[in-house]
């Protein structure tokens, strides 16, 4: 058997490998009959010891369009976790059955503890406020899809920064290209944590600017990414009121926007794009969802052509 490789971040592949995932995806969406086999008698397991609905659909439609099938449970309670059983010996077990597993899990780095036990290959889910690398793969292949490189864009993220594991990932992911700069835009209180800055931005000398003012830098964006604000991570009721309005994105928002400029949001939203957003041609959060089942189907086909299980 070849090595096995699992996806615990997306700093775990290179942009080579990143860039033959996106190719793959892209042969994908062109070639949908040439992969509808590629995974005959092959299994994935699902893992949600956390409620999902966009990335367990996603990680399930694309196993079966690639032939494979699919089995697993979608919360904890359902799972012999409510017994107490370990993550590792739940891993152990479920890859006596199943050829790849995908995990989400509410404790940062459950996924890791598990990969230590794996016979199979595992993608990480979902861990916590850590992680969230196939959300991140589908990002890079909505930008790639619609801007044609990484390189030299400047890059908004606008909404709750510190806790956003999307959000982390994201920047991540995007610092290793050349040329990009970031426009952190939350308020203070939501702002990106300080190891972002000193452990991600400041070593590759990326340039950032943050701001709580989303109009104000409108006109330089290439790409908007907008999270959610939530209530629950205010001090007080009045500190979320005087806040939630400003990292709203309406149509009147988007009048000095470039024409190109790509809307992206990593769902569910709530109310922090207006509805009258969506029609508009910049948006692109449902052709990213979309984009999501892609990548994960050249993900899954890859890690098995990895490991020798393909």
């Amino acid at each position: 058997m070849s090595e096995l490789r699992h996806l615990l971040d997306t700093t775990d592949l290179t942009l080579d490998e990143i860039d033959e995932m996106i190719k793959l995806s892209l042969d994908i969406i062109d070639n949908k009959e040439k992969y509808a086999h590629i995974c005959d008698g092959k299994k994935l397991a699902t893992l949600f010891f956390e409620p999902s609905t966009r990335t367990r659909l996603s990680f399930e439609a694309a196993m079966y369009e690639l032939g494979g099938n699919v089995l697993g449970f979608s919360e904890a309670a359902s799972s012999s976790a409510a017994k107490g059983e370990s993550v590792s010996d739940t891993i152990r077990m479920v890859s006596c059955y199943a050829d790849i597993i995908a995990m989400r899990h509410p404790l940062e780095g459950a996924p890791r503890v598990g990969s230590y036990k794996s016979l199979v290959p595992i993608i990480n889910a979902g861990d916590g406020g850590h992680a969230h690398p196939t959300q991140t793969l589908t990002d890079l292949l909505t930008i790639y899809r619609e801007k044609g490189s990484f390189d030299n864009l400047t890059v908004g993220l606008c909404g709750d920064l510190k806790f956003g594991r999307t959000v982390h990932s994201l920047i991540k992911a995007m610092s290793r290209y050349k040329g990009v700069k970031f426009v952190l835009i939350s308020p203070k209180e939501l702002s990106v944590p300080e190891y972002i800055i000193k452990d991600v931005l400041n070593p590759c000398g990326a340039e950032y600017k943050e701001t709580e003012s989303m109009d104000e830098v409108m006109s330089e964006l290439d790409i908007l990414y907008m999270t959610r604000i939530q209530r629950e991570r205010f001090y007080s009721e009045d500190e979320y009121l005087k806040h939630k309005d400003a990292f709203i994105l309406s149509a009147d928002k988007l009048e000095t926007a470039k024409s190109d400029l790509t809307i992206m949001h990593p769902l569910p939203r709530v109310n922090e794009i207006s509805t009258d957003v969506d029609d508009d041609s910049r948006a692109k959060y449902f052709v990213q969802a979309l984009n999501g089942k892609y990548i994960r189907m050249a993900l899954i086909i890859t890690l098995l052509k990895w490991g020798g299980l393909l």
